[in-house]
């Protein structure tokens, strides 16, 4: 029997290989619609890509891109599509299926 204590942690970073792993963990996020999630899943993307080299290409301070994406924050959406920028996605909108 497996001891809850000796279980690795789960690290969803180690799960974001690829563009396409991304974009998937994303859409998921947005299409639940609970903003902080949002900030938390560009955190846990900007630390898969290097949180540093983020912050650099999106001109944000590497401080305060942690701050800006840490659970339960609240970004601007300036923050958040600098972000998407430098981590080379893009929001889209879509008409809702609402029938």
């Amino acid at each position: 029997m497996t001891k809850i204590s000796e279980l690795a942690t789960f690290d969803i970073t180690e799960m974001l290989q690829t563009d396409q792993d991304i974009a998937e963990y994303l859409t998921v996020v947005i299409e639940d619609g609970d903003p902080a999630m949002l900030a938390l899943t560009l955190g846990d993307i900007a630390r898969a890509r290097g949180m540093t080299e983020i912050a650099k290409a999106s001109g944000i301070g590497r401080e305060a891109l942690y701050k800006a994406l840490r659970p339960n924050s609240q970004p601007r959406f300036d923050t958040i599509a600098r972000v998407c920028a430098a981590l080379g996605v893009k929001l889209v909108v879509q008409v809702a299926n609402t029938q």
